[in-house]
């Protein structure tokens, strides 16, 4: 069996077909998080400290890291900090330094600056994974050497030099390319966790039908793991989390052995609470005196105040259980453990009790 080996400082996490599916948490990202960005441009960890807990204990088994952040303000003041080489390495290094420091978990090396990769791969504890080689010419060549040199294995996204293509057997020709010029630097095959890209299923119909397609040949004939960056099939649609939700299980038996994605499902925001509790007092229903909003969006099928497991952790772990990769459904008894236990659903039931 293929088994991807990722490490922290004193654990591991196996990516491979005989094991549980392993979510690489995505939330550390200033990529299109505004927010996010501005808070580190003024050195501010918080966030990043808060998402790392709030992933780990959701259940993300590795965090992926990207340093992709734009300081507009510094910009302004000094045009080095328009070039991404320049900001990216420290960025990295302070963003792992950070994440180490409360949680212990492997990590997730993610840069298109090849200084951002190096740096990451000097600051990491364990075995980290590195996100990510293309099949464009000059990649292979900054990237491999890496691969090789700190022994750690690498995300192979299956685009090149002529972008990225429809055809699914173009995207697969790709991805057997990175594997084969991998072995030339004698990096092997279990060392290659290949995302054959999937589309947005609003823009392409057949874009579930060639992940799953790609994944079954990627597993039998390259014989590799496999990722994604599981929301991108929802793009654009309503209720992305119903897509999703269906879209990771199915990929999942198709053999799909990881996903880039968010496991945590965002607190409840005080605007959508007030905006409730108005339609709540229009519609004329009395609350008791004094009710406070964890209750309230409790009561109102809202969901929490607090960062919990998404509702695709729910689906992953069922998941899991059903291909035996949580033998005995320990793991799955765990996540819907009643309020106040570790790991718990926070109040979700499973079926009614018998009457003593």
């Amino acid at each position: 069996m293929t088994r991807t080996i990722v490490e922290s400082k004193t654990k591991t996490a196996i990516i491979g077909f005989d094991q549980p599916f392993c979510v690489i948490g995505e939330r550390i990202n200033p990529t299109g998080r505004k927010k996010l960005a501005a808070e580190l441009e003024q050195d501010d960890f918080s966030t990043v400290e808060a998402d790392a807990i709030a992933q780990v204990a959701a259940g993300a088994t590795v965090l992926d890291i990207n340093s992709g952040a734009v300081f507009s303000n510094r910009m302004a003041e000094d045009p080095r900090y328009a070039d991404n080489n320049f900001v990216e390495p420290p960025l990295m290094r302070e963003l792992i330094a950070r994440v180490q420091a409360i949680v212990d978990v492997p990590l997730c090396i993610d840069s298109s600056v090849p200084g951002a990769l190096q740096a990451g791969l000097e600051m990491c504890e364990g075995r980290p994974l590195l996100n990510s080689v293309t099949g464009e010419e000059e990649r292979l060549e900054q990237v491999l050497p890496l691969v090789k040199k700190y022994n750690v294995p690498v995300v192979a996204i299956s685009n090149d030099d002529t972008g990225i293509s429809e055809d699914p057997d173009v995207r697969f020709a790709v991805a057997k390319k990175i594997v084969e010029r991998a072995a030339d630097f004698g990096i092997p095959a279990h060392d290659i966790v290949v995302d054959p890209l999937v589309m947005p299923i609003g823009a392409m119909g057949t874009a579930g039908l060639q992940v799953f397609t790609l994944v079954r040949r990627l597993r039998e004939e390259l014989g590799v793991n496999t990722t994604c960056g599981a929301s991108n099939i929802s793009f654009g649609l309503p209720n992305r989390h119903g897509i999703n939700n269906a879209f990771l299980p199915m990929a999942m038996t198709a053999g799909m052995t990881s996903a880039i994605m968010n496991p945590v499902a965002l607190p409840v925001t005080q605007a959508a609470i007030a905006a409730k509790r108005a339609e709540v007092e229009a519609a004329g229903i009395a609350l008791p005196e004094g009710m406070d909003d964890e209750t309230f969006v409790t009561l109102f099928g809202l969901g929490s105040m607090k960062p919990r497991p998404g509702k695709e952790m729910e689906a992953i772990r069922a998941a899991n259980f059903l291909t035996n990769n949580d033998p005995s459904g320990g793991e799955w008894i765990r996540f819907n453990k009643a309020p106040g236990d570790a790991g718990g659903r926070g109040g979700r039931g499973g079926g009614r009790r018998r009457r003593g």
